[in-house]
């Protein structure tokens, strides 16, 4: 997989080009069974290659079809939360050739139903090229692309994916859900102030002009005709004012020095059945601007790219070879050890029988313990035999030739 973004140790992490990220609540009582179904059909219909239904510990394992990588740096490894539920993989093809991995996992909160709480969801996916916004939604690939199940809740109560949400009518409510939408939320999150109360056409969601890539990343906030002064005060504390009967898209806390708030503002928008093209425009350059890679998410890309398990048969063939080679590196330096302590051995007895020539009585020199590899060369040929194993019968030649 591409490796992260080079930056300097005092740089903030950007979001890699190659990844897309998706961070949301499911307010249902089975998250994971409407996530199984629609891979399940997903696969039946060719839509994705495969995918993996995988319990909290196995996720966490380094171990890939059974076969454990025993050179994995253990101080390095990711965790996993003890929150998680579950973890699933998918995989699937874009633009015909283009490789697409992700994981979603499902979190957990001690007493979440007797408070009432929903279940967290974190989708983290990586392609073998920069993400191109027109690629479906990795969202839909693991969730059901239906209003009837509400997986698309933001992670800040109230708004929701793909619909209007209206502004709440106190002032103080209003600010704080702004604000906190900046702040704690990971989608793009547009205010629009609605001139005059629009007709059905006007009321018609943004998501449904946006590319795939888009559509499940982006919260639309709406402020009635009445609400063009309330809104402005709410917004104080991000710096921007929303135009009456215009929109602006808003910034993150904290501030990203390339957002500009003239860039992300449309002074006049006309809520009727056509395609708002300037909002689509600013918003899609909104999308395209640097992101910082927050510690959640930071997280998630590393334990997607270290605990990715869904191998199709060549990477399976690679992890293999990969591991057979550093069997064979392992086995060159004990033979190396011990080979330098006979050599060291055979040198103290020359040394012992030179003294006991002159001197009978001489002390006999201190000959070093040999090494201890016969229990690390067994395990070692054990686990080799496991990985060799996965692959009997697949084919007549041994996959490290």
């Amino acid at each position: 997989m591409p490796k992260t973004n080079d930056s300097s140790p005092l740089a903030p992490p950007l979001v890699p080009e190659t990844i897309w990220l998706g961070h949301g609540r499911h307010l249902g009582s089975s998250p994971e069974q409407d996530i199984r179904r629609n891979l399940i059909a997903l696969k039946a219909a060719g839509v994705i290659d495969d995918f993996l239904d995988l319990d909290p510990a196995d996720a966490a394992s380094s171990a890939v079809g059974g076969v454990p990588d025993p050179f994995e740096d253990q101080d390095g490894a990711p965790t996993l939360d003890p929150s998680v539920r579950q973890v699933f993989e998918a995989r699937w093809r874009v633009a015909d050739e283009v490789t697409v991995r992700a994981q979603l996992s499902t979190y957990d909160v001690v007493e979440r139903r007797r408070r009432g709480e929903a279940v967290t969801w974190v989708l983290a996916a990586e392609a073998e090229a920069p993400w191109d916004q027109e690629w479906p939604s990795p969202a839909t690939m693991f969730w059901p692309d239906s209003d009837l199940v509400a997986w698309d809740h933001d992670m800040v109560p109230g708004p929701r994916l793909r619909a209007t949400h209206r502004l709440p009518e106190d002032d103080k409510e209003m600010r704080r859900l702004l604000k906190d939408c900046a702040r704690k939320s990971w989608n793009i999150h547009v205010v629009i102030h609605e001139a005059m109360t629009p007709a059905e056409q006007g009321r018609r969601p943004l998501a449904s002009f946006l590319p795939p890539g888009l559509r499940h990343r982006v919260v639309e906030h709406r402020a009635a005709p009445e609400q063009a002064q309330i809104v402005n005060w709410a917004l104080k504390d991000l710096h921007v004012n929303v135009p009456r009967g215009g929109a602006v898209v808003l910034p993150t806390l904290p501030a990203d020095p390339a957002y500009e708030a003239d860039r992300f503002t449309v002074r006049n928008l006309f809520l009727d059945s056509s395609e708002p093209t300037e909002l689509l425009w600013r918003i899609t350059a909104f999308a395209a601007l640097p992101r910082t890679l927050t510690g959640e998410a930071e997280r998630a890309v590393r334990f997607l790219r270290q605990r990715w398990h869904l191998l199709d048969r060549e990477e399976e063939l690679e992890r293999a070879r990969s591991l057979v080679g550093r069997y064979a590196e392992a086995l060159d330096a004990m033979t190396a050890s011990r080979d330098a302590y006979r050599q060291e051995a055979e040198h103290l007895r020359a040394e012992l029988a030179a003294a006991r020539s002159t001197d009978p009585a001489a002390p006999s020199p201190a000959v070093p313990p040999a090494p201890q590899d016969g229990a690390q060369h067994g395990t070692a040929g054990g686990a080799l035999g496991q990985v060799l194993g996965r692959f009997k019968g697949m084919t007549k030649r041994p996959p490290w030739q």
